[in-house]
């Protein structure tokens, strides 16, 4: 379901593009283009270029490029659709839909989001003027919000009443349940979801209000906190509090402030710090960091130090691995939140935030910190606890500048902490350490507590909301091939993508060829995204080639040893005879890839396939476009490619779009190399 194709072309071609972007931007002309100081970057000297014939802009600084459409995504911060619906509400446009509900589902939608402004509005008026809210309004001054925050968050109350809510405004049973702020009791009878609560607005990157978090009043009964449920515009998973009033100033600073309550992200911007959210009564799961990296490539989580430090390393290093983000954390003074801290000591929580450390320098201090290093026994127990830490860690260089950290503050020769750490990979090794470590007695330090818990979803700390997390591949025992025809086979006709591509050997689906093969190349990057991919797609097409063959060409692999092993495997009958052509190294490769587990979801293999050569593609056009005497013409090219990479993202995936689009980077490949 989506927009006509029609109207998103009509959309784009009658928008000028010149006269959207002098909104943002001012731009004058020269020659045949219009120029300007670039709105994504800092800069001096304009290096911004409009071309009206084409529709396209591009970056020279940056590199940032597109069309209308592209350039509002990035300056509104919204999805294709969303730019498309505000384009078209620019030009007086109405869109029509490809499936024939879908226009009656967002009307839906919006009416549900009309419902819940109205509520917005009419909760926080009870809370200016209600005489039942004088409470609510009295501990409010007690905590220190000031009337201008009351009114800029949008806080209400609601007032201790079974339907009063409902109706007053009039709400029908429907739409009640669909918004989340009604239900049917038990009498049959439609009632207020929220009574007796201060009601902080959930709004979405829109400014949309989607749902409520109620607090109740200290003396009382009942839950602290009450959130929405999940409904038709609701889901906690993906909702971020005060996504609507940080995601500027992210933006701006690239980074974004993850913290634990409603009131936090308040104090956070008494503190001048805008660019703070908050999860919505649940953990920070994968949803809410795709979502952050829309507007920052840096998440810096707030939460108490002892929580942040018992977080699954592996989610962590696996959101980094995979969605590009730096996860830093912020270690605030003991006893303290920032509430409390920004409206007594404003710098210090200032402070904390400018100096929020990596996620793994955070982890390896707290062991560090908890210490004795003034024996010889103690730092010795301290290196080998802290190596435990960085050992979860998927990369061997970030790991190696950990091993020199840990060596000098523990005054231990750097080869023997290199040689433990070796040791530490053997998964037997490596519990055995665990194990000790816990022996040891650190009194419930970072370091136990992670090894017990980084790899097992049932120790996965604060971050753990009990969702198992993305697919991991299971296991399709047919290490003789079967009798599989290896030839293009049977055509896949779904397009429901299952959770994103993960495999269950590292971070991104990283996998590790292990000792006994895949050399050449292979092992040795073996922790590479594009590598690990690639492998999955070649582990895939043994196992059970109807679903992916039909999608895989030689020239979508780049790790030569990769290739080759597709091409003979695609050209043979079976398993058994593309082993006996090859080389005892590709052999070797291809009975491992046989017997390993793999239930990975075919789409989202083939779509991780694309995402990963795109990249390399787009790479290459930037370089050329970089080296050419006229740049503007590899535009088009590249934006392309960016709008089809970003459809990419989206929960459904059309099977033909992504076939278009893996014939169109298997030509540019074939281009390049003939170049």
């Amino acid at each position: 379901m989506g927009i006509v194709d029609e109207d998103i072309v009509r959309v784009r071609e009658t928008t000028d593009i010149v006269a959207l972007i002098s909104q943002y931007v001012a731009l004058r002309k020269v020659g045949q283009r219009w120029s300007g100081l670039c709105p994504f970057h800092n800069e001096k000297s304009p290096s911004f270029s409009v071309d009206a014939t084409s529709g396209l802009y591009h970056c020279f600084g940056c590199k940032a490029s597109g069309d209308a459409i592209t350039f509002v995504r990035e300056m509104e911060q919204t999805d294709f659709v969303g730019a498309i619906e505000l384009l078209a509400a620019r030009a007086g446009y109405t869109l029509r839909y490809t499936d024939q509900y879908e226009g009656e589902s967002r009307k839906r939608v919006a009416r549900l989001h009309d419902e819940l402004e109205r509520a917005a509005e009419w909760y926080h008026e009870r809370l200016r003027t209600s005489p039942d809210a004088a409470a609510a309004r009295s501990y409010l001054r007690g905590r220190g919000f000031s009337v201008e925050e009351v009114t800029h968050f949008r806080i209400g109350w609601a007032p201790d009443a079974w339907d009063q809510l409902v109706r007053a405004l009039k709400i029908g049973e429907k739409d009640a349940v669909g918004s989340g702020l009604g239900f049917v009791n038990r009498a049959g009878r439609l009632q207020d979801f929220f009574r007796a609560r201060i009601l902080f607005p959930i709004m979405d990157d829109r400014s949309r209000v989607i749902g409520f978090g109620g607090r109740k009043l200290p003396d009382a009964e009942g839950a602290k906190y009450q959130n929405s449920r999940d409904n038709d515009v609701y889901h906690k998973s993906r909702a971020l509090y005060g996504l609507n009033w940080a995601k500027a100033q992210a933006v701006q600073n690239n980074e974004m402030v993850v913290c634990e309550g409603y009131t936090d992200v308040i104090g956070f911007n008494r503190a001048g710090i805008e660019r703070a959210v908050a999860t919505c009564g649940t953990a920070l799961t994968e949803d809410h960091v795709k979502l952050i990296r829309r507007f920052a490539d840096r998440l810096v989580l707030a939460y108490d130090a002892d929580e942040a430090g018992q977080s699954a390393a592996d989610r962590v290093y696996g959101w980094e691995k995979t969605h590009d983000i730096e996860v830093a954390v912020v270690e605030l003074p003991d006893g303290t939140d920032p509430d409390e801290l920004a409206s007594t000591d404003p710098d210090a929580l200032r402070e904390a935030v400018a100096h929020a450390r990596p996620f793994l320098q955070f982890r390896v201090d707290r062991v560090l910190s908890k210490a004795n290093l003034i024996t010889a026994e103690g730092r010795s127990k301290a290196a080998e606890q802290a190596l435990v830490v960085v050992a979860e860690h998927p990369d061997a260089f970030v790991r190696d500048q950990y091993v020199m950290q840990v060596a000098d503050v523990c005054r231990v020769d750097i080869d023997l902490v290199r040689q433990k750490l070796r040791e530490m990979a053997d998964p037997r090794r490596r519990a055995a350490a665990a194990r000790s470590s816990t022996r040891a007695g650190s009194g419930g330090s970072d370091s136990s507590r992670s090894a017990r818990g980084s790899r097992s979803a049932g120790a996965a700390g604060s971050y753990d909301d009990g969702d198992p997390g993305p697919t991991e591949p299971g296991l399709v025992d047919d290490p003789d091939g079967g009798g599989h025809s290896f030839g293009r086979g049977g055509r896949a006709v779904s397009g429901q993508r299952n959770e994103p591509f993960a495999g269950a050997h590292g971070p991104g689906g990283a996998r590790n060829p292990g000792p006994s093969g895949g050399t050449r190349g292979v092992r040795a990057r073996g922790a590479d995204t594009r590598n690990a991919v690639e492998l999955e797609a070649l582990n895939l097409l043994i196992a059970r080639p109807e679903e992916i063959s039909p999608f895989l060409s030689s020239d979508l692999f780049t790790d030569p040893l990769i290739r080759e092993a597709y091409d003979l495997v695609s050209a043979s009958p079976d398993l058994a005879t593309a082993r006996d052509q090859a080389s005892s190294e590709i052999a070797s490769l291809l009975a491992r890839l046989a017997v390993e587990p793999t239930e990975a979801a075919w789409l989202d293999v083939v779509v991780r396939l694309a995402t990963e050569l795109g990249r390399v593609v787009m790479a290459d056009l930037e370089a050329q476009a970089r080296s050419s005497s006229d740049p503007l013409s590899f535009v088009e090219s590249m934006t392309w490619l960016k709008l089809n990479l970003d459809a990419l993202r989206a929960s459904k995936v059309e099977v033909e779009k992504l076939e278009d689009l893996l014939d169109w980077l298997g030509d540019r490949r074939r281009e390049s190399d003939r170049g």
